[in-house]
């Protein structure tokens, strides 16, 4: 399945209540919370050792990608128009993939995050 088929497939199940705000903040909201309790695992794994199933980190990764197929959808944006766009600022950024020395140092910083 490509991105695209994946954000057309998780519309089916949007609640048909909301008008198109109340679905960007409802999504919105979702986006933030499956990403803490994505960062609750991992915090769980790293500072407390503990095994995490992989199978749920993929379960809250995939509720990651609910919300955000969903928040792009209302925004009028397709997820593979997500991914090509932060792909092309990734190699603006590492244009010869991640080198400590070569990345864009704290004097880059502020121009990075307006790209």
């Amino acid at each position: 399945m490509d991105i695209d088929d994946y954000q057309q497939r998780a519309l089916r199940t949007i609640n048909p209540a909301l008008n198109d705000s109340d679905r960007l903040l409802d999504a919105g909201i979702g986006l933030a919370e499956e990403a803490a309790e994505l960062l609750g695992l991992i915090r769980k794994r790293v500072f407390q050792g503990r095994d995490i199933d992989p199978a749920r980190l993929s379960e809250e990764l995939g509720d990651v990608l609910w919300c955000l197929a969903i928040s792009a959808d209302t925004l009028g944006i397709r997820l593979s128009q997500v991914a090509e766009a932060n792909e092309a600022k990734l190699r603006r950024r590492h244009p010869d993939g991640f080198k400590s020395p070569a990345s864009r140092g704290p004097e880059n910083w502020s121009r990075s995050l307006k790209e």
